[in-house]
């Protein structure tokens, strides 16, 4: 997951750089009178990354807009810190600071997506980042 904005152009000039990398790709294999199904198969694995790679620069870019995912049972709740934090401009120092934590706690949090999260301390950072998360219960059927 994109983090940042400096994490969001590194991805930017990697993704140019895999475009023009599988072109050229391509163009030798072509050159090497390879069929269309050997070609395929030896260009997926590149085509998977560069894919994989705007996913993720596409939900970076969805957070910085304020459109997010909702969540079952909490799970994705990280992601949803992260993209709350992106969408206010707010960066990891920032948020550290209104926390009262070093910045390299904020940083390891996200990069672990917040998986060992208490309720209180997403309640802190939900505080902190200016945002409210709203949830409902949809009880199942009795058993």
């Amino acid at each position: 997951m994109i983090r940042t904005d400096a994490e969001y152009q590194e991805a930017r000039a990697r993704l140019r750089e895999e475009r023009q990398r599988l072109g050229e790709h391509e163009a030798r294999m072509k050159e090497m009178n390879l069929s269309a199904a050997e070609r395929k198969r030896a260009l997926d694995p590149l085509q998977s990354f560069s894919a994989q790679l705007e996913e993720e620069m596409e939900a970076y870019e969805r957070a910085q807009r304020g459109s997010f995912e909702s969540t079952t049972n909490l799970h994705g709740l990280g992601r949803l810190l992260i993209g709350a934090r992106i969408y206010r401009g707010i960066s990891q120092r920032e948020l550290a600071s209104r926390l009262g934590v070093h910045e390299s706690q904020v940083s390891r949090d996200e990069r672990n997506e917040y998986g060992s999260i208490t309720v209180e301390r997403a309640s802190r950072i939900l505080g902190a980042l200016g945002v409210e998360m709203v949830s409902e219960l949809e009880p199942g059927p009795r058993a």
